[in-house]
């Protein structure tokens, strides 16, 4: 099976923490979108080939209002997706408007659904999403019309579809999964004596291999074996540490008035990471943009991180491979979460113009293929089974993560550009920085999940 097609030129690579982007060779409408996305502003970006969406309205097809938080990279990509959907003539031509990614853009989207001025398709975190839908501000998807536009249960991975369900009703629909992996230098790890026969990186199944491959690592670049900043970023603690836990075979739930944990899980889990960062293995106290740095240098052979990096990486101009996280604790496991479509609340939405906004996500899933470009695993399992897909490396490589994904734990308060991985930060980065010990820092989390769970919801 073939999806190929014209593909646009690929995406700029996001930039280096406290460096402007370059905006050599990008269009001006490019500059536009990832400038007004950074300074936390709204970009409207309306559709190509000089038509107003009146004047396409008065020729047949129907304006619909996208709304988005990608910018950058994830950005520019993502409006070549949209022109091209626009190009396909199935009666729609949408223009998108961009906000500032985490708290802002949720906010002003429940606004828009309880003010009667919401969209007619927005991206959110599936992980957001059993935050917004018991609340009314999301509308189920029909499977019915789904179905009619090409795009049913089937087409997905049983736990990325499970995971826009709720009380038995589909509140979104993914487009990706974007999962924690491991990317790793070849040469660094040839050198080390790290890759095996068929150019891999060898089988490491358990706790030890990966610190004496770290370690060996090390020895070649003289920096670190592994990059993986955490200072000040309680997204990037969480999803290192909910890897791990996850990898025990633990379970989160938030389901009732108090936290249901494994308190044993965590803590070796978050003993590991002590061990991690020994100065060798990993430094002790970087943050994300310095390991971002680290890795692109040549400085750490392995890198803990989310695809979203592939694209910097790559520029970067070495030899680039990346896998799922290796199980070291006995079940396969990574955390992720998804961009996923929903379908704001209108109150009284027009049938012809809800069937338009089915055609466009339908449209944008079926020709995701540039999105995985970008780094992003596409959620649209025909397009991870097409030939083109098998030829992207190192995706391919590290697609088989999208198969033993962790979403956040299920709650109004968690998931992406949430408090949750903040309530993280302030309870456990002593633990990760200065040594602490992990059982009270991971009781003083819990005790402030508590707090959460006996609040309402307030949306």
């Amino acid at each position: 099976m073939s999806l190929r097609r014209p593909l646009r030129p690929a995406a700029p690579p996001p930039p280096v923490a406290g460096r402007p982007p370059d905006p050599g060779g990008l269009t001006r409408r490019q500059v536009l979108l990832g400038s007004l996305a950074a300074a936390g502003g709204v970009a409207t970006i309306g559709a190509l080939g000089g038509c107003s969406p009146a004047a396409v309205a008065a020729g047949g097809a129907r304006p619909l209002s996208y709304w988005h938080l990608l910018s950058g990279g994830d950005g520019v990509v993502m409006a070549g997706l949209v022109e091209d959907a626009n190009t396909l003539g199935h009666g729609y031509e949408a223009t998108q408007t961009v906000l500032a990614w985490g708290a802002p853009y949720y906010t002003k989207l429940a606004m828009a659904s309880v003010g009667g001025r919401a969209p007619d398709v927005a991206v959110m975190h599936a992980s957001r999403v059993a935050g917004y839908a018991p609340g009314g501000l999301l509308d189920p998807w029909d499977l019915d019309l789904l179905a009619d536009v090409g795009v049913q249960e089937g087409d997905f991975l049983e736990r990325v579809w499970q995971k826009g369900t709720l009380d038995g009703d589909v509140y979104s629909i993914a487009l990706d999964s974007h999962p924690f992996v491991l990317m790793y230098n070849t040469d660094v790890a040839s050198q080390a004596g790290a890759l095996g026969p068929d150019g891999k990186l060898v089988p490491i199944e358990d706790p030890e291999t990966f610190l004496e491959v770290a370690r060996a690592m090390q020895g070649v670049t003289g920096g670190h074996g592994v990059a993986y900043g955490y200072l000040g970023d309680g997204a990037q603690m969480w999803r290192l540490f909910y890897t791990f836990y996850k990898q025990h075979g633990a379970e989160f739930d938030l389901s009732g008035d108090r936290a249901k944990v494994d308190v044993d899980a965590a803590v070796s889990s978050l003993e590991y990471i002590q061990r991690m960062l020994d100065g060798t293995v990993a430094t002790p106290n970087g943050d994300y943009g310095t390991a971002v740095s680290e890795f692109a240098s040549a400085e750490a052979g392995m890198f803990l991180t989310g695809v979203w990096e592939l694209p910097t990486m790559k520029a970067a101009g070495f030899g680039l491979d990346a896998q799922p996280i290796p199980t070291l604790f006995g079940t396969p496991a990574a955390y992720a979460d998804s961009h996923a479509f929903t379908l704001p609340h209108q109150s009284n939405p027009d049938p012809e113009q809800r069937r338009a906004a089915y055609e466009f996500v339908a449209d944008l899933l079926k020709n995701s293929l540039p999105w995985a470009e970008a780094g992003h695993i596409p959620a649209f399992q025909p397009v991870i089974e097409s030939d083109d897909y098998a030829q992207l490396t190192p995706q391919a490589n590290y697609a088989p993560a999208a198969e033993i994904l962790n979403y956040d734990p299920e709650a109004w308060f968690t998931g992406s550009g949430s408090d949750f991985q903040n309530y993280f930060l302030e309870t456990v980065q002593n633990v990760y920085l200065q040594g602490a010990d992990p059982r009270e820092g991971f009781e003083a989390f819990v005790r402030r999940i508590d707090v959460q769970l006996a609040k309402p919801n307030p949306v």
